[in-house]
């Protein structure tokens, strides 16, 4: 009989970091994406959380994730329904953030104040939130992605 791997992605960092494309990138084909610039309301985000954990469905939380608080509670659920829990930290610099966010257009554009928002109120993952694997991610010059393990 054929084992199904539960797990839960959280990506973790500012806006315009990379977190998006490394979605499509690495799991457009084997993980459903929740996003709430796209679902618009929590309880939609809760309802989608919901299904994937009792249908057993892999899935990544692309949001920006900045606070232990705001991690614990997919990290909870995840955890409670058996699922195995692996964090992306992406390399937050402000200026690397501001210049991408310049080449958005339309909804995909965020104020630049809310890059500096959200960078003030960001903090480092640390494994003992929960996850079962953590890694770092690099967005290359070249538009390539690096990633490696967490140090602590």
């Amino acid at each position: 009989m054929f084992e199904r791997t539960m797990e839960m992605i959280l990506f973790i960092g500012i806006q315009a970091t990379g977190k998006s494309s490394f979605y499509r990138e690495h799991f457009y084909y084997t993980h459903m994406r929740i996003n709430l610039d796209m679902l618009k309301t929590r309880t939609r985000e809760q309802l989608l959380v919901k299904a994937c954990l009792e249908s057993k469905t892999k899935f990544v939380v692309d949001n920006t994730n900045l606070t232990r608080e705001e991690r614990a509670r997919y990290i909870t659920q995840a955890k409670q329904a058996g699922f195995t829990v692996i964090g992306y930290f992406f390399q937050s610099h402000v200026a690397d953030a501001l210049q991408r966010n310049g080449q958005r257009t339309g909804d995909q554009r965020v104020p630049d104040k809310a890059i500096h928002g959200a960078s003030g109120r960001l903090e480092l993952p640390s494994r003992n939130e929960g996850y079962d694997q953590l890694y770092f991610v690099r967005l290359n010059v070249d538009n390539t992605f690096t990633a490696e393990e967490w140090k602590e």
